[in-house]
């Protein structure tokens, strides 16, 4: 079924062109806002693409804006897709009491609990919905896309890549939080979005899923030995144990003098954006 957008504004940019467009979702029930970054190359033809999931605070336009990683993607030829971090209109009461929890902080689940059930289903829109709309307006080649992400947005686009295995072909992560249900960020919103049922926290912790499931592709984890968050909610080394059960093929890298920031991020981004389409090809 064809989705209307309504585009905001356009920029040109290496070349290429950035998009912000917004859209009526179905599944967050909300007008949703996302970037678009389309190459120099869309312009005669269908391009890989890479999704980035941004983490707690940030939206469509932090990754876009802060990370330099446009240069590299108008080079290589690879459509970015920068949707916003969580609704912004859902009205709930309690969604814009913290800073890490609720508007700007879905940590990309479905939730099954009353009153977020109604609007925070960013896995759903995600893996399912984004993707339709994209392919529909913007030249992405289907067959060629990947996902990756920082902190809380690298916990989505792990777990999002274990959903969709069959779209999502690659995947790789800045910082991720690797154990949602062993981090004090993850048990703040999972006892939100679930409840007090520990078993949809489970299936929403990328090193509980690794442990069992694996995909075809390598994953790239980037770390900074001195982040803030390494050893209280990132735990990167459980990510590594699961993959290890599970033989899971992932690159742990971890980086001596570098912190959370998004100066780590673009120190490394290039990388990523190679690893992907080594991946992809």
């Amino acid at each position: 079924m064809a989705t209307s957008i309504r585009i905001m504004e356009k920029m040109a940019c290496f070349d290429g062109e950035v998009t912000r467009f917004s859209h009526v979702s179905q599944a967050c029930n909300e007008r949703m806002r996302c970037m678009v970054y389309s190459p120099p190359q869309a312009k005669t033809g269908r391009v890989p693409g890479l999704y980035f999931l941004a983490g707690l605070t940030c939206s469509e336009e932090t990754f876009l804006a802060k990370s330099g990683v446009i240069e590299h993607a108008a080079r290589l030829g690879v459509m970015l897709v920068c949707p916003d971090t969580s609704p912004r209109n859902a009205g709930i009461p309690g969604e814009e009491a913290s800073w890490d929890f609720g508007k700007g902080a879905s940590f990309y689940v479905d939730a099954t609990q009353d009153p977020w059930l109604k609007a925070y289903n960013m896995q759903r829109y995600v893996t399912q919905e984004l993707p339709e709309i994209i392919e529909e307006h913007f030249p992405l080649d289907a067959g060629r896309a990947g996902i990756f992400g920082h902190s809380v947005g690298g916990h989505g686009a792990l777990i999002c890549a274990i959903r969709r295995p069959d779209y999502f072909r690659s995947v790789s992560a800045f910082s991720p939080m690797c154990s949602a249900s062993q981090a004090p960020w993850g048990e703040k919103a999972f006892s939100h979005f679930f409840g007090e049922d520990r078993s949809l926290w489970l299936k929403n912790d990328a090193a509980e899923l690794f442990r069992t499931k694996k995909l075809d592709c390598n994953i790239l984890v980037d770390q900074g030995a001195e982040d803030r968050f390494l050893m209280v909610q990132l735990k990167p080394e459980l990510l590594r144990v699961s993959c290890e059960a599970s033989g899971q093929k992932l690159t742990l890298r971890m980086h001596p003098g570098y912190d959370h920031s998004y100066f780590f991020i673009q120190t490394f981004v290039a990388d990523h954006l190679l690893h992907h389409l080594q991946q992809l090809s």
